[in-house]
This record gives C-alpha cells, structure tokens and sequence, in this order.
C-alpha cells in the first residue's frame, strides 16, 4: 500500500501506525473510495462548509480505484482548510470494510467518523455524531435511517429499499444480543472511539463494516442518530449478486465464531447432505447396481456436497492453513469412516451395555456426529504444528 499525502495542515504527512491522541473534539474523516472522481471534489467542499467551523478535521481517503481518484483528490485538497491524506492500495484485501480499517489505524484523532465518498452522506451530521457520543460516552455512534427523523430515501428503487430492510432483519435475527439499540446495522455512516475498538480483531469481508465492529469490536456503549440517505452526486451504484454472496458469507462467519455455533452449522450442513445421497442411490439403484455398492457411491456424493458447504461457509477463513488437496483427502476420509465406526458401535451398545436397537442407533449418530465434527475441526482446518511454528517465527 502507498500512502500519498497532501499537507494543508501539520497532520498531512503523518505516517500510518501508532499516533498520539489530540486534544479533545478533534475527529477523523474515513473515506473509503473506489472510483469516486466525479464525487470527492464535491464532498470536499461539503466537508468545508460544514465541519472545520464546529469541529477540528482531519480526512483519510482510503482508495481501491483502478482510475484517477487519487489525483483528484489531492488537487482539490490544495483549498481545503483541514490536513487530506490519501492512502492509495494496490490490493483491495477486505473490500470496503478492509480499507475502512486501514482507516482507523491511520486516524490520528480520538473519534474516528465513517462515511461514503459518494456524498450520499450528510458532513454537515458529524459534528451531531461525535456530539452524541460524548453526551452518552459511547464507544459507537450509528447514523440510522430507521428511527424518528431518519430516512432511506437515497436508496432509489423499491428493490434496493426491500434488499437493505431484508438484511438488516436477518442481521438482527442473528445477533439479537450484539446489535440490540442498533436500529440500522447497515448504515455506512457512524462514528467510532478509536480506544473504543482494536483493529486487530476485525477481518471485514466486504461492505458491512459497522456489522463487523458492532459484532467483533462489541462498543460497551451504542447510540444512534437519525440522518437522511441522500441520492448520489455522480455515477451509480447497484448492489450486485457477488456482494449478496459475500454478504452471507460474511454473516455465517461472525455467527460461527464460538465452537457451539459451529457445530450447530456443522450439524445443519450434514442434514441437507441427505439430499445428494439420497438421490444418487435412487438413481444408481434404478439403473440397476446393487444397493450396497450403491450405498457407498451415494455416500460420496453427500459427503462432496457437505464439503463445498463447509468450505464456503463454515471454514472459509481456516483454508489457507491447508492445500486443497489436503482438506478433501483428510475431509472424505474422515466423513467415511463415520460409516465404519458407527455399525460396530451400535452392536458394542447393544451387546454389552443391552440398549435395544433403535436408541442405541441414536446414540452412535450423536457420538459419531460429535467425532466428526472435532475432527474435522482439528485435523482439516486447523493449521500443523510445523506451520504453527513457521507462523510464530
């Protein structure tokens, strides 16, 4: 990543890392941009108008763009009465939030305002927010438009406004206990204590940033304050099917952090791959195989099945400690031999313990079930020793 600054202010060519807090009142603008030329200029001199009067200011742009938005940016920072720096990244790891983060540890100020470069988002409100923090002292401050006085009416097209109410229920069906008093999980506009939340902890995937540091960073203290969404300056933007995708995958990481919730999934996952199994000796049968060899074959494609969803969904973040190749030898193996042991298990309950056929079966899946799922976990997902030690060095 190249950071490039330009230096109306003595904040300018601060470089990123560990910084002293400023005097109270002070804020940072996060700005994350992809391809915004034809808006910072004119979030800029909203900022001007409405910030640097009331409140002292820096701006961070945190920048993915593949065109001239850098450039822009640092010419029209030349009239800006406030330090501009641009933080230009040659990988956009994490999306949006990613860059949101880069943010944040760049940030030289105690509260830390989060807001779109596509001046859909109100400069004239980050005073108010910071405001609101202190009188609550709050560790997160959420610009909603969904209590009193707020509104979503920049979201043109009925679609866009069912798209974001249907994730900010499942979000809110998900984490009950995280996101209570957050009315608008969504929003992109809301500022943050910096001391308030450790950067370290967040692995954003995508545009959900406030998700993740309401859910990861856990603020002790949340208040909200009402805004209107406004229409974009310049361009368009149109949420796209991958970022429905990452979104989901986004969610069923945060709510597979603790082991429980895992294995729940886990759990989840294994039923639906019934579906494959089931199918295919319906189909190997009918064509006339035997129903043992059958029984095997079938076996294999519920257990790929099962595969491609844990790996998408469940243990995405863990792939890297193994090759590919690895995972589906270790994975496939583990899964069959659930069908070897289980048999023999059910005679042992059943023999020496004298339970009658039918519990004695329940209670083989639900060892056999919890065998799997520990291994899986520790031996597929977790990273080797060897690489343990490479990762520590």
């Amino acid at each position: 990543m190249s950071q490039e600054s330009t230096v109306p202010g003595e904040l300018g060519d601060r470089a990123l890392g560990p910084v002293e807090v400023p005097e109270p009142g002070a804020v940072t603008l996060v700005v994350p941009t992809f391809n915004e030329s034809a808006n910072v200029r004119r979030l800029l001199h909203r900022i001007t108008e409405s910030v640097p009067a009331r409140l002292p200011c820096e701006v961070v742009f945190v920048d993915d763009s593949t065109d001239d938005t850098p450039d822009v940016i640092r010419e029209a920072a030349e009239d800006c009465p406030f330090p501009v720096t641009v933080l230009h990244r040659e990988e956009a790891v994490g999306g949006l939030g990613g860059a949101v983060v880069e943010g944040i540890r760049a940030a030289s100020s105690d509260w830390v305002v989060v807001m779109d470069g596509d001046c859909r988002h109100p400069p004239s409100l980050v005073p108010e927010l910071v405001a609101a923090g202190e009188r609550a002292n709050a560790g997160l401050v959420v610009a909603s438009r969904y209590i009193g006085g707020g509104s979503g009416a920049g979201l043109v097209g009925g679609h866009r406004t069912a798209v974001s109410r249907g994730a900010t229920w499942l979000a809110k069906a998900l984490f009950p206990r995280r996101l209570r008093g957050i009315s608008d999980p969504m929003s992109g506009f809301f500022a943050v204590r910096r001391g308030a939340v450790t950067a370290g902890v967040l692995r954003p995937l995508g545009h959900e940033i406030l998700l993740e540091l309401a859910v990861r960073g856990r603020p002790r203290t949340v208040t909200e304050v009402p805004f209107v969404l406004r229409d974009r300056f310049a361009g368009e933007s149109e949420p796209t099917a991958r970022e429905g995708m990452r979104f989901l995958r986004h969610l069923a990481g945060l709510r597979t952090e603790s082991p429980l919730a895992r294995m729940v999934v886990f759990g989840l996952i294994g039923l639906t791959g019934f579906v494959p199994n089931l199918a295919a000796l319906w189909a190997l049968t009918e064509a006339g195989v035997h129903y043992l060899p059958a029984e095997i074959v079938a076996n294999q494609f519920g257990v790929a099945w099962n595969f491609l969803l844990i790996e998408t969904l469940l243990f995405r973040e863990r792939r890297r400690h193994r090759h590919w190749a690895d995972r589906t030898a270790r994975f496939t193996l583990l899964a069959n031999a659930d069908l070897v042991l289980r048999l023999p298990l059910i005679a042992l309950l059943v023999a020496r313990f004298g339970m009658a056929a039918l519990p004695a079966t329940a209670l083989a899946l639900v060892i056999t079930f919890v065998l799997r799922f520990v291994g899986t976990e520790a031996l597929v997902y977790l990273p080797s020793r060897s690489r343990k030690a490479r990762s520590t060095a």
